[in-house]
């Protein structure tokens, strides 16, 4: 190979290397408290915020706060949603309804810089029987903290302060201080479902090696 093609190789390379580190540098979580819903079968994301949700009488309702960067990985509560354990010290009463919810404050990995998550808990919250999960929330776990667009950025206090913050995959800090766009935080922009580069960054690389492709061949013929 000439010496302007194997320059020219390189800087192929070269390129690519640098959309595959954009790839990932642009992958990143979100820092916030997920919600769940229980059943016989475990959790399911909920596909509705808590203030959305109307729970029946019998219902596991669970939150975990963790880093996550969507749905797909989001990382669910530690306890299993078994509302008769919850629910044992709490007898039905007419007017209203039983709700058990989990509250799983994660792991010190996921927690804001400075601060120390509290320990995992459960609670039976008897509320009205048109009650939402985000009031039966309320009535066992005061103060809740929300943010202009009612996203639920704090339970009991915790975390003091931030709201589906953007963090590093690797570090755990902050990337700026943007924000998840809802409750059911969802980063694919920059990368796929899975986590790895989105299928911009991808076809991205692909142009840049037919391009690569193209001179060298080019330059092998001129040479």
């Amino acid at each position: 190979m000439s010496r302007v093609a194997r320059a020219l190789a390189l800087l192929v390379v070269g390129a690519v290397l640098a959309l595959l580190g954009a790839g990932a540098a642009q992958a990143a979580g979100y820092r916030y408290w997920s919600f769940w819903e229980g059943s016989g079968n475990g959790w399911s994301y909920a596909t509705q915020g808590p203030s959305l949700v109307r729970p029946d009488d019998g219902s596991v309702q669970g939150f975990r706060f963790a880093v996550s960067a969507d749905s797909q990985d989001a990382s669910k509560p530690r306890r299993a949603p078994d509302f008769a354990k919850v629910c044992a010290d709490t007898p039905a009463k007419d007017g209203s309804k039983r709700v058990a919810v989990v509250i799983d404050p994660g792991t010190a990995a996921d927690a804001p810089d400075g601060e120390t998550p509290p320990p995992l808990r459960t609670a039976c919250a008897r509320v009205a029987k048109d009650a939402s999960s985000a009031e039966a929330l309320a009535a066992v776990a005061k103060p809740l903290r929300y943010d202009a667009s009612a996203m639920l950025c704090a339970i009991s206090g915790y975390p003091a302060t931030g709201c589906g913050e953007q963090v590093s995959q690797t570090g755990g800090g902050t990337d700026g201080g943007s924000e998840a766009p809802t409750s059911t935080a969802s980063s694919t922009e920059a990368h796929g479902d899975d986590g790895g580069p989105s299928v911009g960054i991808l076809v991205g690389i692909g142009a840049v090696l037919l391009l690569g492709i193209a001179a060298v061949a080019q330059a092998r013929r001129r040479g």
